[in-house]
């Protein structure tokens, strides 16, 4: 019986793997353009940060966490509390009051798979530590939509909204339990145990039925108090001066405990049901309650296989590493031993080659070289190899440049890299 991959995982073969590795290359330098600094934190944390930071009573803590059998340890399943630990425990506020930081990692979850969603996926985040001002909130925004637009994304909206703090919304969840009791019986199922555990959840419901019924719910922003609003509103100022994407959604919240105030996310139109690229929010409890004082933060995370799966719905160009400058055919035995000294010199200058390996006809190696879309040709063989002297031939257009002295191919190559 052949053995395959786990379900809920993926394997990335040469092309994905290429394009995953672009994108990642790609808004890294985006990052380093808006002054962020990468972090890297262990696979696995210990259980008790993300029970302390997500919930216990979240989907992910209670249901869909990878722990190791003694329960001590836990592959991670996101990187905000991963980050925030790190940044307690090596207590980076001594380095810069403002921490901005980013991070491309795995992570893993115990939850049915389906489209864009797997067991173990992969994630780039932001996180902009120290700054409790609407400008940092702002830039956060900025900073993910920038991303999206320049790796290719057009059909997407920015849906925000303010959640307040711990207690304006606890005064709002009795408002919100009191009027869902009235319609419990009508819930979805996971809406009934929701409503018990946490009904702010809810609010992010998809079943048609729980909509309907949310239609004339309580509104939290009414529970706000001044301050909040006049943060959200003057966030909104700024973004509105910017961006024409924004959508104030007052339904919108967001999965884990440790957020409040500012919560967004990125919707993409192109993708189906699962429709979020990116979510984020301010946590300005959470380096608190892991042991630092008190420290505003704000951040995003985003999936690599969304956005992939919304690039290709949206047929955006992304290299695939397929494209080969120069293809050199070996007709003959003789010329293998001149054939690998070329190759390895043109290599060494940064020039993409290849040659054969299989002992094919220069018919076949001709076909190779098309498949590769390798942009020039060259055959060598006994006569070129004695007269030092070759043809190039562009594949693109059938043109045939004389070359004279073999160690000339470098220069030829290197004017049209």
């Amino acid at each position: 019986m052949q053995i395959q991959k786990p379900k809920g995982t993926y394997d990335l073969t040469t092309k994905d793997a290429y394009q995953r590795t672009y994108l990642e290359n790609f808004i890294r330098k985006i990052f380093d353009s808006y002054n962020y600094k990468e972090i890297r934190t262990p696979t696995f944390e210990n259980t008790k940060l993300f029970k302390r930071s997500i919930g216990e009573e979240t989907d992910i803590v209670s249901k869909e966490m990878y722990s190791f059998n003694d329960g001590e340890f836990t592959l991670k399943p996101e990187m905000t509390a991963p980050v925030i630990r790190a940044y307690v425990e090596n207590r980076m506020f001594n380095d810069a009051p403002h921490q901005k930081l980013y991070y491309i990692s795995n992570m893993f979850r115990r939850e049915r798979p389906q489209a864009g969603r797997f067991r173990e996926f992969s994630q780039f985040g932001a996180e902009s530590i120290g700054s409790g001002e609407e400008m940092a909130d702002a830039e956060m925004i900025l900073l993910a939509d920038a991303i999206l637009n320049e790796i290719g994304l057009k059909n997407f909206k920015i849906r925000i909204n303010s959640i307040g703090t711990i207690e304006e919304r606890s005064i709002f969840i009795i408002s919100l339990r009191e009027y869902l009791i009235g319609f419990e019986e009508d819930l979805s199922n996971d809406s009934k145990r929701r409503l018990v555990i946490n009904p702010l959840r809810i609010l992010d419901s998809k079943d048609p039925k729980d909509l309907e019924i949310l239609e004339n719910a309580p509104v939290l922003y009414e529970y706000l108090s001044e301050d909040s609003k006049k943060h959200f509103e003057s966030l909104i100022e700024l973004l509105n001066s910017i961006s024409d994407k924004l959508s104030i959604d007052y339904k919108l919240v967001r999965g884990f405990d440790y957020y409040t105030s500012t919560t967004f996310e990125f919707i993409s139109s192109a993708i189906g049901s699962q429709n979020a690229l990116l979510g984020g929010g301010r946590y300005d409890m959470l380096a608190e309650h892991l042991g630092a004082k008190p420290t505003p933060a704000i951040g995003f995370a985003a999936g690599f296989e969304r956005i992939e799966m919304a690039l290709k719905a949206e047929s955006a160009i992304i290299p695939d590493g397929s494209e080969l400058l120069l293809y050199v055919c070996s007709a003959g035995e003789n010329p293998r031993s001149r054939i690998l000294q070329i190759i390895t010199s043109l290599r060494s200058k940064g020039i993409k080659c290849e040659t054969d390996f299989l002992g094919r006809s220069v018919k076949s190696q001709m076909k190779e070289a098309d498949r590769m879309k390798a942009k020039y040709v060259i055959v060598l063989g006994d006569n070129e190899i004695e007269s030092n002297s070759a043809e190039i031939k562009s594949m693109f257009d059938g043109s045939v440049i004389k070359i004279e002295g073999l160690d000339k191919i470098i220069n030829y190559l290197k004017d049209e890299d």
